[in-house]
């Protein structure tokens, strides 16, 4: 894994000069609207295509799921690169400081290696299936006392053009978890970062509903090297087909899993 882990670092690096690079010339871009407030600009495609560009580079034969440009070569179902090229798009395209590169590689179905990058604040969380996650090379952990009451969470709010009919049951959790006498709920808009945030213990927790793959794959190898738990609402390890994920410390996993799975207990 470690060649792997060089490439997926090298090639986030490249597409975070790209992403400063636009940073600096908001007012000049190329920005289109995919479907109702889900916005795509000319810097998502470029830095989507460096990063296949330098992966196929040195792996020509992998498969590649990006958010942008979809599948390539999906033939090969042994290796297959999860590309979300910029978490947080709406953030960035505002200039809120607050957005990353997601790259994980999945090998025979499981979730091997995970890099989420952020250009900005020269954040680089990684990690390799049995060798721990870091941040910026230095190992990284879950709150190891981490839990709803007093604890710090964070999540994704269903907006319009996105979730809607799941307002009711999202609406239900929070005023739940909210009940819990929880230290605050952040939502800061990049799943990415969130999961990297539960990684690093900065958060004791995250959930949300409807997500891609390539917004959380490799969030989810963070959050589980860093010791941390990881499913679906329902308790199972399904985050990559429902698209719904609870991550957090495995002494908030309990509560969190009870409230979240009661208030969605129909998706």
């Amino acid at each position: 894994m470690d060649d792997f882990l060089k490439s997926a670092v090298h090639a986030a690096k490249e597409a975070g000069e790209i992403i400063l690079d636009g940073a600096d010339r908001l007012g000049s871009l190329t920005i289109e609207e995919k479907s109702t407030n889900d916005f795509v600009s000319e810097i998502d495609r470029n830095a989507e295509k460096k990063i296949r560009e330098v992966l196929l580079e040195a792996y020509p034969d992998h498969g590649i799921v990006g958010e942008e440009f979809g599948s390539y070569n999906n033939s090969n179902n042994q290796y297959a690169w999860v590309i979300d090229p910029l978490d947080g798009t709406t953030n960035f395209l505002r200039g809120i400081p607050h957005f990353a590169i997601s790259i994980g590689l999945i090998v025979d179905g499981l979730i091997k290696l995970g890099v989420v990058y952020d250009p900005l604040k020269n954040e680089l969380f990684t990690a390799v299936k049995g060798g721990g996650a870091q941040l910026n090379g230095k190992a990284i952990s879950v709150r190891l006392d981490g839990r709803v009451k007093g604890g710090l969470l964070a999540t994704g709010i269903p907006f319009s053009g996105r979730l809607l009919e799941r307002s009711d049951q999202f609406s239900k959790a929070m005023t739940n978890l909210l009940n819990e006498k929880t230290a605050g709920i952040r939502r800061l808009g990049s799943a990415a970062l969130d999961l990297a945030y539960v990684a690093a213990g900065r958060y004791d927790g995250f959930w949300e509903a409807g997500l891609k793959q390539w917004d959380i794959a490799a969030g989810i190898i963070l959050v589980e090297e860093a010791g941390g738990w990881v499913s679906d609402f329902q308790g199972n390890s399904e985050c990559l087909v429902s698209g719904n994920i609870v991550a957090c410390s495995p002494t908030a996993s309990a509560k969190m899993l009870s409230i979240i799975g009661e208030a969605y207990k129909s998706s």
